[in-house]
């Protein structure tokens, strides 16, 4: 065996030693809407690769498929949604999905192209809201507690517009998925949207958002797993890296208080 051979066969050897140590790390599929949910599972991503862990990102722009996705086995975690919203989901189908834990806070805000305040808020005026059932309801409380209208019961996290009893302004509600919510801002006088969405389209809760969420909201963003994986080494692994001060210090510094951990 001459030496040359003798070299590239212990390089193969590394190679193949080298391939099997990555194909040995467990892969972790997590669906994220993209921002800011995949943008902090992207800041953690070798943090876990340090832990033996694989974490491979799947974006998503609704809220109905990563569920759905993660109830069929095609991913293992979902980050996207609050509890509320994962409670009436998964009973309305069926679904044995439980929260791995709190992550952030995104404060459902009130915007307007057409009017600087609310106080331009006039009769007959149209609303967009978010047409999931939590979302929808978490629309129209933030209202009730401006004054704006007035729900028969504003503890129900899942009230509609059949719950309001009284709408001094006779505002017209329209309800719309709540991707499109940024996108018909031109076509509506306002528009109650996610701030996940708002950050998409270069506005700023802070300085845009007439009306906005306070901190003490319970609506907040939480990784889903399925019921039975709950206690599995690498979702550990993964809330532990979510709810970690470098997930906190990452969160204040690029999102300007416009998200806020809730850990």
């Amino acid at each position: 065996m001459t030496k040359t051979f003798k070299k590239l066969l212990l390089t193969g050897v590394n190679l193949l030693l080298l391939s099997q140590l990555s194909f040995g790390n467990t892969i972790l599929r997590v669906g994220a809407t993209p921002v800011p949910h995949a943008e902090i599972l992207q800041e953690i991503k070798p943090d876990l690769a340090k832990e033996g862990i694989d974490l491979k990102i799947i974006e998503f722009t609704d809220y109905v498929t990563p569920n759905l996705a993660l109830a069929d086995k095609d991913l293992d975690a979902n980050f996207f949604q609050h509890v509320p919203y994962l409670d009436k989901f998964k009973k309305e189908r069926n679904l044995k999905l439980s929260s791995a834990g709190n992550v952030h806070l995104e404060p459902l805000g009130l915007y307007s192209k057409k009017h600087k305040s609310l106080s331009e808020l006039n009769k007959k005026d149209t609303v967009a809201i978010p047409n999931d059932p939590s979302n929808g309801g978490r629309a129209l409380i933030l209202l009730h507690n401006k004054g704006i209208i007035t729900l028969k019961d504003p503890t129900n996290l899942y009230s509609t517009e059949f719950d309001i009893i009284k709408n001094p302004k006779k505002l017209k509600f329209k309800s719309l998925e709540a991707a499109q919510l940024p996108r018909v801002l031109d076509d509506v006088d306002f528009a109650v949207i996610n701030t996940n969405f708002v950050i998409e389209t270069g506005l700023s809760p802070e300085k845009d958002a007439l009306l906005i969420e306070g901190k003490d909201s319970p609506y907040a963003n939480i990784v889903a797993v399925r019921d039975e994986d709950l206690n599995k080494p690498e979702i550990k692994k993964l809330m532990k890296a979510l709810q970690s001060k470098k997930v906190k210090k990452f969160i204040k510094k690029k999102y300007k208080g416009a998200i806020v951990t809730a850990f």
